[in-house]
């Protein structure tokens, strides 16, 4: 039976230092089918992601601005993806849902700060897409090597300082009702549901930071779209109107999916959260997402699927 460690505190108030994530036990005729399918989407999203990180390396045709962003969001892909999946994994597998709570502290805060990384590498993607198609002539002067390293880094970093501190003041909350997580990893709606007391403090504090690191990257992308479909509507040929709208369809079709589910999940009041619909909209932007990125990415692009032949012909 699952370990449920408690340490009674001074003021009467038992306190947990042991979560169980409940995971999918609500789905019990799943559970020998489910690790069989996360392990099939881990090694698909390893691989997808390594493949543009490496034709991006290896093939001189994509030593540009747009192909440096797409082989760091690969990357961040595979790491963000295995914050969660891994873990998930091996709680189905050895069917043991218990997790301490550093351990849970420690997944929530890698998944804030990549999440966050995703939203403004999702940004700075748009960014370069609208100096490409809406500045040609200065887009080379803009976007050097050293404009693009610093727009990474700060991608990568960007979110930290802030996550860290709203992953301590999650934690420094009071958990007494119960030590059971209704999800499969630690994230920020189905803790706060656990904490006792008035959280309405921490719950406003997580909306700031939700405009902060999602709202305004995601309008931002919302600018530099608008006006590359405005400048799209100008080109003279329509054969160049096609081209431009298929590599922007697949970069809005991925910022759709990954800012539609997070922002539902995160911008809903506590009362109306239901298990259900958290863990299937978490699906989406922690599981469906970075699985379909590679493939929306490289085949609505005819440089990457030519940068794959070339590789697959040599070997």
């Amino acid at each position: 039976q699952m370990k449920h460690e408690e340490i009674q505190a001074e003021d009467n108030v038992s306190t947990v230092v042991q979560f169980v994530l409940l995971g999918f036990s609500e789905f019990p005729n799943l559970q020998d089918f489910l690790p069989g399918v996360f392990s099939i989407i881990y090694v698909a999203i390893l691989i997808g992601n390594s493949l543009i990180v490496i034709i991006t390396r290896l093939d001189p045709a994509l030593h540009k601005p747009m192909y440096f962003f797409l082989a760091h969001f690969s990357i961040l892909e595979i790491c963000y993806v295995s914050v969660t999946l891994p873990r998930i994994m091996v709680s189905l597998w050895t069917k043991d849902r218990s997790i301490s709570l550093l351990s849970c502290a420690t997944q929530l805060c890698f998944f804030l700060v990549l999440g966050t990384a995703e939203c403004f590498f999702l940004a700075v993607m748009s960014y370069d897409r609208y100096l490409a198609i809406c500045s040609p002539l200065h887009y080379p002067l803009v976007m050097n090597p050293k404009k693009c390293h610093l727009l990474a880094a700060g991608s990568w970093l960007g979110g930290m300082p802030v996550q860290i501190g709203q992953t301590c003041q999650i934690f420094s909350l009071h958990f007494c009702y119960s030590n059971q997580i209704n999800h499969f990893f630690c994230d920020i709606p189905p803790i706060v549901k656990l904490a006792c007391g008035d959280t309405s403090v921490h719950e406003v504090s997580v909306y700031i930071v939700v405009i902060l690191v999602g709202a305004v990257p995601f309008m931002l992308i919302l600018v530099s779209y608008t006006k590359i479909i405005a400048t799209i509507l100008r080109l003279p040929t329509a054969q160049g109107r096609t081209k431009a709208f298929s590599t922007c369809s697949s970069h809005l079709l991925v910022v759709v999916l990954f800012f539609g589910s997070a922002s539902i999940t995160y911008f809903r009041p506590k009362s109306s959260h239901s298990a259900g619909t958290d863990k299937l909209l978490s699906l989406f932007y922690t599981i469906v997402t970075p699985m379909f990125n590679p493939v929306i990415y490289t085949l609505r692009n005819q440089d990457v699927i030519a940068a794959l032949r070339r590789l697959f012909l040599k070997t």
